[in-house]
């Protein structure tokens, strides 16, 4: 018998997502091979990530797996599409929106037509703030670990644009001193509020965008001293797919101000993809 399934896509900055409702989670058992088949972009629907949305308590839960099967423990850019999602499926109310996570409840308020999230506090716990190294290829590379519900790697460079970044990025991501891989930030400091950045993200590698790891760069930037305090105002992140702006609040909770896209809705037969795979 064919089961169908209801999807859609959204995506932030570029960093795109498939959104399927699963309250009573049926589908989640099955997360590591249907992402790894509908965000296929040749042989499925193509996206970063798929997203379950799954209902604890009295909020809605977030449970992403990325491109590649593996479920990440949280994502900037998903939590605002799906936040856009609740609110246009009449699911819950605004301007606050509590959505559940791997890495804890996060909570999102509209502005004008962007969402503003709380991401919580960073934790430099893993080196103290102090930069790692790693040594690849006969290579030295510093990587300042930071976690914003997830492990990143905050890499500063002189000039992404002369980078080999899909070369380091899975060599970096892979490194044998993160335990379970790390996402892994690329950044140029270009003035005291302003960052470039590139990510290699865990178990999606090249992404237009990541609201994480823009998090993770200006939250060690300004620890470093390289620019404003996240409390001197917003600090633009310029990723490849648009800007994300990025704040502190006095309770050193970080606070990222982006949009959310809706792209697509259609219907998807699982049934046939289940076989398949077992072919």
């Amino acid at each position: 018998m064919a089961v169908t399934v209801q999807f859609t896509k959204y995506h932030g900055l570029g960093n795109d997502f498939i959104f399927m409702e699963d309250i009573g989670g049926i589908l989640l058992p099955r997360g590591e091979m249907l992402a790894t088949a509908l965000c296929h972009r040749q042989f499925g629907i193509g996206a970063d990530g798929l997203v379950f949305i799954t209902k604890e308590a009295d909020f809605y839960t977030m449970r992403i797996f990325n491109a590649d099967g593996t479920e990440a423990e949280m994502c900037g850019n998903a939590v605002r599409c799906m936040a856009d999602y609740l609110l246009v499926e009449g699911l819950t109310t605004g301007p606050v929106i509590q959505i559940g996570t791997l890495s804890g409840v996060k909570e999102i308020r509209v502005v004008d037509d962007l969402y503003a999230v709380d991401m919580g506090e960073p934790d430099f716990s893993f080196s103290q703030g102090e930069a790692v190294e790693i040594i690849s290829h006969d290579l030295s590379w510093s990587a300042y670990p930071v976690s914003m519900g997830n492990p990143h790697a905050v890499v500063f460079v002189d000039d992404l644009g002369g980078l080999d970044f899909e070369i380091w990025g899975p060599r970096l991501e892979t490194a044998k001193i993160w335990p379970q891989g790390a996402n892994v930030e690329f950044t140029q400091v270009l003035s005291a509020n302003h960052l470039k950045v590139k990510v290699w993200e865990r178990g999606a590698g090249p992404t237009l965008a990541c609201g994480t790891g823009a998090c993770a760069a200006a939250a060690m930037a300004a620890r470093r001293g390289l620019t404003q305090k996240l409390t001197a105002g917003a600090i633009q992140v310029s990723l490849p797919g648009g800007d994300l702006a990025i704040c502190g609040g006095p309770d050193n909770h970080v606070h990222m101000v982006g949009p959310a896209v809706r792209v697509f809705s259609g219907r998807i037969e699982i049934s046939r993809l289940e076989r398949e795979r077992k072919l």
